[in-house]
């Protein structure tokens, strides 16, 4: 079987070079299900991985737009349609310089599998585009999304591909996005998730990719009869699932002492209360300010610049029980993952999508500590989005205690999930062969049933 995992992934790196993140997002499903095709030669047979591998439809356009002083720029535009087996393509849209195709197909390909874990029926799909939004004026931001919409709305649509937020993309450009999609189109429909409550939105959805990396935390610790009460928490990041996966914490009793940005990270011993949590939402989605203004707020806190030099993030080096890396993918990395077990954290719930690398999993896997892989613990944005997309074809709205009760469900199922599938093929705990196990199943099977399409 070893064989036919080198000769699968040597395929993949043929066909899709210089694509690394995806290479490495391929590379961690594939050898988790190694078993599976084992005991399965149907899926060989049927070339079902490599039907999941490659994308249904890969659509990539240019997006004009003119900035404030009449200069016009042109950025790139992708959408990523991986899977449909099981429902519309559903995945977020990405506004990062960074972001590249290869980027968005592991971004892509993971949701396909995250998606069939929270038992609603959707596809797997991802986009975005390498537009900066950072330092950007509203109107400028306007004139983007507009453009790119003015392409896009060709692909999507309520029952084909649903988008959403992701990185850079929050309510005012999932706003902007759906007033351009409805003048074009003359339709009023659930054809974006992360909308306003006003207009479609559903109550839990900002908080719903936080919420649900905390309380997959709190299923995991639930299984040595713990709770997250008294733990002290590492979380990266700073945007929406940093703020409400610290929300989260607080609720549940736990003491969060760190936030980041691109530019540095903030360590606050003291803990970050609901009142100092108040001030970072407002400096981030209000004022759109750095992380460093908070140690200039509160004096109990202390700031550490990026340092590119360094082979590891100090963020992740301080005394602790539970980390939330809630930022980008590959933030973790081997030393990082060697400070986390040395200083005491042995529970790891990703908020981020893959932002631990290889070397780093394969330590927490190694020490047997609680680990939720993103596709598992982060689940519960695209969770939300499905219940929102329910809610506008029912054409009504659900109460918060409604959307969080169902929320919190989905989110024990996806650990019940993946706890049965790592038992059944030999690797009890391990969530990593659960999640992939268990979302993988699903799709594979329905897409036997469709046969070759």
């Amino acid at each position: 079987m070893s064989n036919y995992v080198a000769d699968l992934m040597a395929q993949v790196k043929a066909k899709n070079p210089a694509e690394s993140e995806f290479h490495q997002a391929v590379q961690e499903v594939v050898e988790s299900l190694a078993v599976v095709m084992e005991k399965h030669p149907e899926y060989r047979k049927a070339k079902i991985l490599e039907r999941i591998i490659e994308p249904e439809r890969v659509i990539m356009f240019r997006v004009p737009w003119m900035d404030e002083k009449g200069e016009v720029h042109v950025n790139r535009g992708f959408r990523i349609e991986m899977n449909s087996a099981i429902g519309p393509y559903k995945g977020g849209l990405r506004f990062h310089p960074t972001v590249n195709l290869g980027i968005l197909k592991f971004l892509a390909f993971e949701q396909v599998f995250k998606n069939s874990l929270t038992t609603l029926p959707m596809g797997g799909g991802k986009g975005g585009s390498d537009f900066d939004p950072k330092g950007k004026s509203d109107n400028e931001v306007m004139r983007f999304c507009q453009s790119f919409m003015s392409e896009l709305f060709r692909h999507i649509g309520a029952n084909t591909d649903v988008p959403a937020g992701d990185i850079g993309v929050g309510g005012r450009e999932i706003g902007f996005l759906f007033g351009q999609y409805k003048k074009l189109r003359n339709e009023f429909v659930g054809v974006l998730t992360g909308k306003g409550l006003n207009w479609g939105g559903s109550l839990i959805r900002p908080e719903a990719t936080g919420y649900g990396a905390v309380y997959f935390a709190a299923n995991m610790l639930g299984t040595r009869g713990e709770t997250l009460e008294g733990k002290t928490c590492l979380v990266s990041g700073s945007g929406n699932v940093a703020q409400y996966t610290v929300e989260k914490i607080l609720q549940l009793g736990g003491k969060p002492v760190t936030l980041s940005d691109s530019g540095g990270y903030v360590y606050d011993p003291e803990g970050i209360t609901t009142e100092k949590l108040a001030f970072v939402m407002d400096l981030k989605n209000v004022r759109r300010g750095r992380i460093t203004e908070y140690t200039d707020k509160f004096k109990s806190a202390t700031y550490t610049p990026v340092d590119a030099s360094k082979d590891f993030n100090p963020l992740w080096n301080h005394k602790a029980d539970c980390a939330f890396p809630s930022a980008t993918q590959n933030e973790i990395n081997a030393n990082d993952a060697e400070n986390l077990l040395k200083n005491g954290v042995y529970v790891v719930s990703e908020g981020a999508n893959m932002p631990s690398t290889p070397d780093a999993v394969e330590k927490f896997v190694a020490k047997k500590i609680l680990y939720g892989p993103g596709k598992a613990a982060n689940a519960g944005g695209v969770a939300v989005s499905g219940l929102e997309m329910s809610q506008n074809s029912l054409r009504l709205g659900w109460s918060r205690e409604e959307v969080d009760e169902r929320l919190m469900g989905i989110m024990k199922s996806i650990h019940t999930t993946c706890v049965q599938a790592s038992e059944k093929y030999g690797t009890p705990g391990n969530y990593v062969n659960g999640a992939n196990i268990g979302g993988f199943l699903k799709v594979a099977n329905t897409m036997m049933d469709h046969g070759i399409v």
